[in-house]
This record gives structure tokens, C-alpha cells and sequence, in this order.
């Protein structure tokens, strides 16, 4: 079977300037340079809006990486191979799943390739390609520094187990991939679905850019024709080559970054355009399955391969790569729905496992067993299992633990352990553990560690629910009609957004006397200079203040959760109510104000200090919990259900 893996590449060539950034500033220096005659001035300033297209013409055109049965070789645009790692002699691949480097083992040691992104490449594909070719590949949890000199292990210490989560999910991919490569296609639909991503502003933001470019071009040829060489001519001729410059790059790149998608998906056909990348036409009989999810395309800046999180990788019934195809900018839902809905097998990361009813204990330690009369004890520091005598021999620290869940089972009480990267580790009936549930979450929640009890909850809250109704008059007076409380937004206090005008424009003012006193002499004296430097300085340091204050992010409280927003209206993250666990302070690293899981995990930090009373009403007046998770719960509870 011929497999080969292709790494990505721009279909087309395009004109991109070269360091168009540092060119921009560039012109500013050139500009207070003392040129003369002003023509010769004015030619270098221009130059420097020329030479990032002109070296761009000269750019060759990048190679690709390509994994087939002779290898992992690097080809030149014109095909010639440029560096080659022969099939016969790589031992090994590994790739560290949080920097995506990919490290070549050989009998002679090792050899680092690079990041797979930067490669053309993606995670997946090359893991089952890899694996098909023959080649033992393995995903390490972390990044290349464990493969450092300075990461080993001591020659006296234990070697470390790497950690390989990440790669049994590619395992469970591949499994799932291999399922449905041979499944009979059914659409439920038969109509075209089309997806497109929305661009606002695209052409006024273009034609602002262009303007401000040759409004900038225009003052500085007027610069030169009127003031000639003169320092304060040269300056604001400096000034107004930098804007231009950054205008244009930026209009580039909005312009770019805000090309249409457009997703056409048919039973019998995949239709993908994107406005500044490629077109693709894909046949949905060639199609076994697709993958949505995090992957490599195509920066539509650079027009290098770059890392995305929303990428469809479409697999024949071989399972090789029929293309990648860019989806950024499309809601993940949606599409996701729409390619299951025309009959295409639909595989994502975080598809969920059917977890069934029934636990075995096969994952239970040994020692568990072993140890006569042993038995669960919780302590200050973290859980630990205790022979007859009350000696811990077996011992999980409170840092490992991630989250506790007790949870019922055909009527049994069970246990559910987490461990600090949220994965599952334990699961045990309390019977076997020989612990009772009130005990075990009476313990828990008295040294403060992360457990979960949601019937207990839902027990106390019907008790409750139950003795106020009681309460009620016989004759309640007429329902009014429930109104639903706005929501509150919390910003920084008044008195810390007047400090921070107060510390932009001061430091403004300070640069603008620095600046009088450097160019006293060019600008008749101390006191002219600073006469039109002072107000510039106030100006530019009020009006940046007010640029940063427009867009600050606050926080919105609603019985539906909390989350960060910014002025403009963009949300930055939101939490769930269902997902939350406490709003408050924390102490462990620095006090500052984060959201909690009901696991007690840091959710999400906030970046801006609001005024904490303010939220804890507004949390307290919503329904949201104040304080970390399972605070202030030190009053027995009622019996154990």
C-alpha cells in the first residue's frame, strides 16, 4: 500500500512584503536622517515603502515535508529533496504534545525536526500515518524540554514515567476512524447546506487604510517641497512615513484576516472557498470519515502552515488524508452537525465515551487487597489508605487531587477520584473502601478537599424547599409575574481608572519635556518647544488612555453565570452556573480574584481588580457562591441518604 503524507503549503503564489514592520520604522529614522538635496530625501523615505514588495518578489517559494514509505523528507519547491531521514534508520518518532515538536530517534541518538505546524503537518495524520508506514510513534504529555540533558533523571534516581494522555486519545481516534472507514453512508438530509463566515467592516476598513497611506505619501512630498531639509520638517515628515506605514499594514492584514469562508457541504459533493487561500472540491463518495477539531492550514497573512483549532481533516476508506480543509471562524457546532446530517462520519477529539453503569475494580492498587483490614482515612494531607493498626501505608497527596464525587450505583455508594489534570484514576464502591459516605464527605469538606455530592445537595435542598412551604399563609396572596433580574456589570472602580489617566498622561508629559530639552536648539529654545509639546503630549496620553478605557473587559454577573466582556460587547470567557463553583479571592500564589469549578479548580483568573463588594452582592443578589467551593460548611449534615 502506497501511504504518503504530504505536509501543507500555499496553492498559490502571492505577493506578501518582507518585514513590512520594521520597514515602517525604518522610515521614520531615514526621515530625521539630514539628507540632502530634499529629493534625495524624499526617495529614501519612499524606498522604504517599496523595498518590503520588492523582496518579496525575490522570496522563494518554501518548501514541503513529505512522510511517505521512504521516509520523513524535506522537498525544495522543486521537488529536489533537501534533507531526508530514511525509513531504515529511524528507530523512533516522538512528539511532545504541548509544543508539537517532533524528535527523529536513531541509533546514533536524536534528531529535532521542529514543530509539526511549521511543517505543514497535524498531530493526527501524521500519528496514523506514521503508524501505518511501520514507524513506533509515541505523543509525550509535555514539551521538548524532557528530552534535555537538564530533564533526565539522575543516574541514582528512579526513571520517570512519561505521561501519555494525549496519545491514547489519538489512539481513540484512530480507533474510531478505523469503525466507520467501511460503514454504509445514510443522510438524513438531502438538501445543500451552506456555512459562511461573516465579514463586517472589511471593505471600509480597506479604503481607510489605502486613504491614510496616500494622505501620508501626500504630506510627506509636501514636507519635502516646503520645509526642505529642516529638523522639524524631517520630524513630521518622519511622523506622518510611520503612519502610512502602519496603515497599510494594518489594512493588510485586516483585509487578510477577514476573508470570506464559504463551506458548500452535499452528499455528493464538498465545495470549500476561501478568499485569500484556495478553493476545494472534495467527492463525497472518497470520503470515509471527517475530523473536527484543533489542526494545521494555512495562515492567510504569512501563507505558511500554522496551528488551528478548528480544522477539518477529511480520511478515505484507507484512511489517508484526502485534504485539510480551513474552517476558522465557522461554529464548530454547526458544522459539525451539517456534515453529520448529509450522511459524512463525523469523528471530534472530545467525542464522549458511553461510560457504563457498572465499575469494575480493576483499577483498584493491589494493596488495597493485601492489607488486612484496611480501610479509606482522610487526613490534612490528602487521602491514604490505613492497614488495622491506623498506619497509612499507601498515600495520594492533597496537590494530586483534582476533584472527589460520590455518586450512587445500583444502589450502592460510590466513589469517583480526579487527579490534578482531570482525569479519572478511581472508582470504588465505599463498601469495598470501607468508609462510610457521610464520614468520607464530612472529613473532606472539614480538611477542605475538592468533593462532590449532588444527590446530598439535591436531598438538602428539597428539606429545605419542603420546610418553607410550611411556612406559607393559607391563603397566599395572587402570583405576580416573575421578574427576571438584569444583569450587573462590574468595572474597575472610578478612582482607578482616574489614577490610570492621571500615570498615561503624566508619563507623556515627562517624555514631552525630555523632548523639548533634546531639540531646545532646533526649535528656537526650551520654552517654544515645550509650548507645543506640552499640549501634544497631554493630548496623546489622554487620548491613549481613552483608546485602552473604551475596550476594557468587565465582568457580567446573571443568574446564568459570569463571564468577561468588554465594552464594545466582545465576550472574552464565560462560565456557566452550571459549571461554576465559587466566585472570590484566592491566596495561594498572589490574592487575586478567580472563578472556581465545584471541583475546586481554578476556572479563570481576572486580570482587573473590580470593587469587591460590588460583586459579592451582585454574585449574592444572582444566586452565584461566594468563596471557594464547599466554604463555610462546618454544621453537621442532615443524615446520610
Amino acid at each position: 500500500m502506497n501511504l504518503e503524507l504530504i505536509g501543507l503549503r500555499a496553492p498559490a503564489r502571492r505577493l506578501r512584503p518582507v518585514a513590512a514592520g520594521p520597514f515602517a520604522l525604518l522610515s521614520l529614522v531615514v526621515a530625521l536622517l539630514p539628507i540632502r538635496p530634499a529629493g534625495l530625501w524624499l526617495a529614501a523615505v519612499i524606498a522604504c515603502y517599496a523595498l518590503p514588495w520588492l523582496l518579496g518578489l525575490w522570496e522563494r517559494r518554501p518548501g514541503r515535508w513529505r512522510l511517505s514509505a521512504r521516509g520523513l523528507e524535506h522537498l525544495a519547491a522543486d521537488g529536489t529533496v533537501v534533507e531526508a531521514y530514511e525509513l531504515s534508520r529511524v528507530e523512533e518518532f516522538a512528539v511532545t504534545a504541548d509544543d508539537g515538536v517532533l524528535t527523529i530517534f536513531h541509533r546514533f541518538g536524536a534528531t529535532v525536526a521542529g514543530p509539526l505546524a511549521e511543517m505543514g503537518f497535524d498531530l493526527l495524520s501524521f500519528y496514523i500515518t506514521a503508524r501505518r508506514l511501520g514507524i513506533t510513534t509515541h505523543v509525550i504529555d509535555g514539551d521538548r524540554s524532557l528530552f534535555e540533558d537538564d530533564g533526565l533523571p539522575q543516574e541514582d534516581e528512579a526513571p520517570r514515567a512519561l505521561g501519555r494522555r494525549t496519545e491514547q486519545r489519538l489512539r481513540d481516534q484512530e480507533a474510531a476512524l478505523l469503525a466507520v472507514a467501511h460503514e454504509p453512508r445514510t443522510a438524513s438530509r438531502t438538501d445543500t447546506g451552506r456555512l459562511a463566515t461573516t465579514t463586517t467592516g472589511r471593505r471600509r476598513t480597506t479604503a481607510l487604510g489605502v486613504l491614510v497611506t496616500l494622505l501620508s505619501l501626500t504630506m510627506v512630498t509636501r514636507i519635502a517641497l516646503e520645509s526642505g531639509v529642516a529638523f522639524g520638517g524631517r520630524l513630521m515628515g518622519g511622523l506622518w512615513a510611520l503612519v502610512g506605514g502602519v496603515a497599510m499594514m494594518t489594512a493588510r492584514r485586516r483585509r487578510l484576516r477577514s476573508a470570506p469562508l464559504s463551506w458548500t457541504i452535499m452528499p455528493s459533493e464538498l465545495r470549500i472557498r476561501h478568499a485569500t487561500v484556495g478553493e476545494w472540491r472534495v467527492r463525497g463518495g472518497a470520503v470515509a470519515a471527517a475530523v473536527v477539531g484543533p489542526g494545521t492550514a494555512i495562515d492567510p497573512v504569512s501563507g505558511r502552515p500554522a496551528a488551528d483549532q478548528t480544522v477539518v481533516t477529511l480520511f478515505g476508506h484507507r484512511l489517508e488524508v484526502l485534504a485539510r480543509l480551513p474552517a476558522h471562524g465557522l461554529d464548530a457546532f454547526q458544522l459539525t452537525h451539517a456534515l453529520d446530517e448529509r450522511g459524512y462520519h463525523v469523528v471530534t477529539p472530545d467525542q464522549a465515551v458511553p461510560r457504563p453503569s457498572e465499575y469494575g475494580l480493576a483499577g483498584l492498587p493491589e494493596i488495597f487487597s493485601r492489607v488486612p483490614g484496611g480501610r479509606l482515612v482522610v487526613d490534612d494531607d490528602g487521602i491514604g489508605w490505613a492497614d488495622g493498626a491506623g498506619d497509612v501505608i499507601l498515600r495520594m497527596p492533597r496537590d494530586r487531587i483534582g476533584g472527589m464525587e460520590l455518586l450512587t450505583v445500583d444502589g450502592h455508594a460510590w466513589l469517583r477520584m480526579y487527579d490534578d489534570e482531570g482525569d479519572e484514576f478511581l472508582a470504588a464502591p465505599l463498601s469495598m473502601l470501607r468508609i462510610s459516605r457521610t464520614d468520607l464527605r464530612d472529613a473532606a469538606r472539614r480538611v477542605q478537599l475538592p468533593i462532590t455530592d449532588a444527590e446530598y445537595d439535591a436531598y438538602v435542598n428539597a428539606a429545605f424547599y419542603g420546610s418553607m412551604t410550611h411556612l406559607e399563609t393559607a391563603e397566599p396572596a395572587k402570583e405576580k409575574p416573575k421578574k427576571t433580574l438584569p444583569e450587573a456589570r462590574l468595572d474597575v472602580p472610578t478612582r482607578t481608572r482616574a489614577l490610570a489617566y492621571a500615570v498615561t498622561a503624566t508619563l507623556c508629559e515627562l517624555v514631552a519635556v525630555l523632548g523639548s530639552l533634546w531639540l531646545r536648539a532646533d526649535l528656537g529654545g526650551f520654552w517654544p518647544a515645550l509650548a507645543w509639546s506640552a499640549p501634544s503630549g497631554l493630548v496623546l496620553g489622554l487620548a491613549g488612555a481613552w483608546l485602552y478605557d473604551r475596550n476594557r473587559p468587565q465582568l457580567r454577573v446573571s443568574a446564568l453565570g459570569i463571564s468577561s466582556v468588554t465594552r464594545l460587547g466582545r465576550t472574552e470567557w464565560s462560565v456557566t452556573r452550571q459549571a461554576l463553583g465559587g466566585v472570590g479571592i484566592d491566596e495561594a500564589e498572589a490574592p487575586r480574584l478567580v472563578v472556581w469549578s465545584p471541583a475546586g479548580r481554578v476556572l479563570r483568573r481576572v486580570s482587573f481588580p473590580p470593587d469587591l463588594t460590588e460583586l459579592r452582592r451582585a454574585c449574592e443578589r444572582h444566586g452565584l457562591p461566594w468563596g471557594p467551593p464547599d466554604a463555610g460548611h462546618g454544621a453537621a449534615p442532615p443524615p446520610e441518604l
